[in-house]
């Protein structure tokens, strides 16, 4: 019985959702633990993570994601709600400094992104910067929506739906 715990512990994850438009490369996933943090670390390096957001409360120790290179972001902001504009602007300038310049294929990073289930506040960001990059509000919420089934609550619908770019490149 023992055996069958520590596996349970270990057990199979949730699979990152791969979101990708343009040169914008996304993980959305839901909250690893310290007992599941080396299965994501596995997802995480096979799409070239450099970047992990935490958008929840701490779960999980960060040093094993450093010490394979991953930075570790905690913009942490209320279940269910939209993010204050610091983690906006925040979030933005680390999609611009990752994806701004173009990269090989083999070498494209991907910034994974993470709130307790991977429904509302990890998609809302993903969906911002989507429009950032030129998608329409509804485009945005369809396509991650499509890839990531319940995906984004009403009040956060409502919010990026009133989203104004502020860039006018895309």
């Amino acid at each position: 019985m023992p055996a069958m715990r520590a596996s349970a512990l270990r057990g199979p994850i949730t699979p990152p959702t791969l979101i990708e438009h343009k040169n914008l490369r996304f993980l959305i996933a839901d909250a690893p633990s310290d007992n599941n943090l080396s299965l994501y670390i596995q997802e995480f390096e096979r799409f070239n993570v450099t970047d992990v957001v935490r958008v929840c409360d701490p779960t999980y120790h960060i040093e094993p994601l450093e010490d394979r290179g991953m930075k570790v972001h905690d913009w942490v902001f209320g279940d269910g709600e939209a993010p204050p504009t610091q983690i906006v602007n925040d979030w933005l300038d680390l999609v611009q400094k990752r994806f701004g310049e173009i990269v090989s294929d083999e070498e494209r990073p991907a910034i994974a992104c993470h709130c307790v289930a991977g429904l509302g506040r990890a998609p809302v960001l993903v969906a911002i910067a989507l429009i950032e990059s030129g998608m329409s509000a509804l485009d945005a919420i369809v396509y991650i929506r499509e890839r990531r089934r319940g995906a984004i609550n009403n009040r956060q619908l409502k919010y990026i739906e009133t989203y104004k770019r502020r860039s006018k490149s895309g």
